[in-house]
């Protein structure tokens, strides 16, 4: 059987933890931030884990 391969858009998005959990950097950072407050955007810098209902879709993109 050939090997699985890697979602690469999806490697490069997304991080393991070192307990299995996926760690993924939050949106609406990139432009636009005239507007939003500096407590918002250091907020957004922070990374969190993804919800669970994305966990199956997730870690079958990256193996």
């Amino acid at each position: 059987m050939a090997k699985m391969k890697t979602h690469r858009a999806s490697a490069k998005r997304f991080k393991r933890t070192g307990t299995g959990k996926i760690k993924r950097f939050k949106a609406y950072k990139s432009h636009l931030t005239s507007k939003k407050s500096p407590k918002r955007i250091r907020n957004l810098r922070k990374s969190t884990v993804i919800s669970s209902g994305d966990q199956k879709r997730i870690n079958h993109m990256i193996p």
